[in-house]
């Protein structure tokens, strides 16, 4: 389907939802309130559909049926190899659904089509790798011969509270979901106010995988309403966030007072370290792709390159006019590489960001909307040079298409440089030098290091930041630690000698 905005044909998906409800106890239900908020798509900017905005009413229904199935239903003790066949059925729907999740995953959040497909398939893949590794985990076991016996029993922790981003939604949500599911949890789902659209499908694809009612319960709304009750729950035993950081801080004092386990993955501005040795052509496609895919709109985008000064010249003309012909367009488009920014709120700010830019470095490509767009949340590939470390746009998260080149003469400037932020998530480095390549990834502060490529994972790996790009890892065991509560067992073999309080003879 199609439909004619100012300019262009705008393709709207078939069958889309005539209203957003949350999911409580197997049930889809209106806040008890009744109160909603408008979804917008951000290429027209025009609400399509309104969805329950969750209120503490709301989210006290959601915990008390997470809680209930926690306490009474047969899924936190269900043996791994039951709740792994579960998870692969989750993901064999996903996997054949991955067309449609892609279609309103690009429509909802403005995500090129080819690269909504990708997370769609990504998500199906999480599902998958966490059902393979519960069957496969073990336990440590410690012992004393002849003396005493030690084991670790795993146990779930109890109802999980996950508040997920806008930025490729499905995905991010499949990313929590899927451990807190796998180690037995009960979870309450609090997905991004801006694109709440494929987040309401998770319903039914549990139920048709067989997930038990209340096992998994999804509310809509505001942060500040229904994502606060949720941190604030005494029921909830955890929170799970990944969002940007202030947001974060706020998240991490409201779960003092009934200390809360926390896992908070927040914002990045990355840096991307070319040196002169590297190989330039493959240091230049990934590092125009790891900032303008996904929109720019990525925790993980190497939005800050600093090149070392024999090939800065030559870096700096041929990304630019890589990025001047990068393709701005419909997301659902499957030659668009750049499609719209999430939301106006995102967009006016991503634009405020550019026009900061002007002052503070050299225009080279980008600086304001496409030709040929004049509505909807686009912005073109934007590409500042001779950025000095203190400039705005070197230090803060911009989070949309938007990149900062610097040069750099020797390795200790380029390791000042790349340190010089308060985020710490990811950094890329380029360098055929082995020596260097290792040391230098070493002394980099960031959570995560990757050595001539961009970001390709390994999902037994951690995942998360350091300084304010975040608290805690998730990933491989890592998650299912978070999960679980890891409780020790000790046992004697044998006689165990004990000082005799107050058996001594009396005086």
């Amino acid at each position: 389907m199609t439909i004619q905005t100012d300019t262009a044909l705008q393709h709207v998906p078939e069958g889309l939802p005539a209203k957003i409800q949350h999911y409580i106890g197997g049930a889809l239900v209106d806040s008890v309130g009744g109160e909603t908020f408008d979804v917008l798509d951000p290429v027209s900017n025009q609400n399509y559909v309104q969805a329950a905005a969750g209120q503490t009413a709301d989210i006290d229904l959601a915990v008390a049926a997470a809680r209930k199935a926690f306490d009474e239903g047969p899924w936190p003790t269900m043996l791994p190899r039951a709740r792994s066949r579960i998870l692969n059925r989750v993901a064999d729907i996903v996997e054949s659904r991955d067309a449609r999740l892609a279609e309103l995953e690009s429509f909802d959040s403005g995500l090129p089509i080819t690269q909504a497909l990708g997370q769609a398939q990504r998500a199906a893949e999480n599902f998958r790798f966490f059902a393979d590794l519960i069957v496969a985990q073990t336990d440590d076991t410690y012992k004393v011969p002849g003396r005493q016996l030690n084991y670790v029993n795993r146990k779930p922790k109890g109802v999980a509270g996950l508040i997920t981003p806008w930025n490729t939604p499905f995905m991010l949500e499949s990313w929590k979901l899927a451990p807190a599911l796998a180690s037995g949890c009960t979870v309450v789902l609090k997905p991004a106010e801006f694109t709440p659209l494929s987040a309401s499908l998770w319903a039914d694809i549990f139920r048709e995988a067989g997930v038990p009612d209340g096992v998994f319960n999804l509310v809509n709304g505001l942060g500040e309403e229904a994502g606060d009750a949720l941190v604030k729950h005494p029921d909830v035993q955890l929170i799970s966030f990944t969002g940007e950081s202030s947001t974060g801080q706020l998240i991490f004092a409201n779960c003092a007072p009934t200390l809360k386990g926390m896992s908070m993955e927040l914002g990045g501005k990355s840096p991307a370290v070319v040196f002169a040795d590297a190989d330039l052509d493959a240091a230049l496609d990934s590092t125009l792709f790891g900032v303008f895919s996904l929109n720019g709109e990525r925790c993980t985008a190497g939005s800050r390159i600093l090149v070392e000064r024999p090939v800065y010249d030559e870096f700096v003309e041929r990304y630019a006019a890589r990025a001047k012909n990068i393709v701005v367009g419909d997301p659902h488009d499957p030659k668009t590489e750049v499609g719209a920014l999430v939301h106006p709120e995102h967009f006016a700010k991503v634009m405020s960001y550019v026009e900061i830019g002007k002052s503070e470095g050299r225009l080279v490509a980008g600086g304001g909307r496409p030709d040929g767009l004049p509505t909807g949340n686009y912005v073109a590939p934007t590409v500042f040079v001779d950025v000095e470390p203190d400039a705005r746009i070197f230090q803060e998260e911009i989070f949309g298409p938007v990149v900062a080149i610097t040069p750099f003469d020797t390795e200790e400037e380029a390791l000042a440089l790349a340190n010089g932020v308060k985020y710490g998530l990811a950094a890329y480095i380029w360098t055929n030098d082995l020596e260097r390549a290792h040391t230098f990834a070493q002394a980099v502060d960031s959570g995560m290091v990757w050595l001539n490529s961009h970001n390709v994972r390994d999902l037994r790996t951690p995942f998360g930041g350091v300084k304010a790009s975040g608290l805690g890892h998730e990933g491989g065991y890592r998650s299912l630690d978070f999960y679980s509560d890891q409780q020790a067992v000790h046992i004697s073999l044998g006689p165990v000698h004990t000082a005799r309080f107050g058996a001594g003879s009396s005086h």
